[in-house]
């Protein structure tokens, strides 16, 4: 059984240009896969020549991405989510991760998302 992980990282960068990182074939080439097409709602994300397939199941401008994955074994942890917080008084953003792994895998899941957002800062040019 997966289990359900939230990660918070704060980045210097305006809602709108972190949001196309996250919701565009262009954006998400940036930092997230080697390389992603896209088909209407339909994502393909390509790792070292290995196609991922994800549906586009909500997208709130400037707050909420969400892809759940196609072909997924599992009803519940299927999806993987990306949430903006804007903090009022300072402007700060903060990127919300929601992710699922398995329990043994917790930590190898939450150095990859490191990596990635280290990989999503350098083409924020933070």
């Amino acid at each position: 059984m997966k289990i359900r992980i939230e990660l918070e990282y704060t980045l210097k960068s305006s809602p709108k240009v972190l949001f196309s990182r996250l919701s565009t074939p262009e954006g998400l080439c940036e930092w997230f896969a080697d390389d992603v097409s896209v088909d209407g709602d339909d994502f393909s994300f390509i790792w070292n020549k290995s196609v991922t397939r994800a549906r586009l199941v909500a997208l709130k401008e400037y707050r909420l991405v969400r892809f759940e994955w196609v072909d997924h074994e599992e009803e519940d942890a299927n999806y993987f989510e990306f949430r903006l917080n804007i903090e009022e008084l300072t402007g700060d953003v903060a990127l919300i991760i929601t992710d699922f792994s398995e329990p043994d895998e917790k930590e190898d899941t939450i150095n990859l998302w490191d990596s990635q957002i280290a990989d999503l800062k350098r083409a924020l040019g933070i």
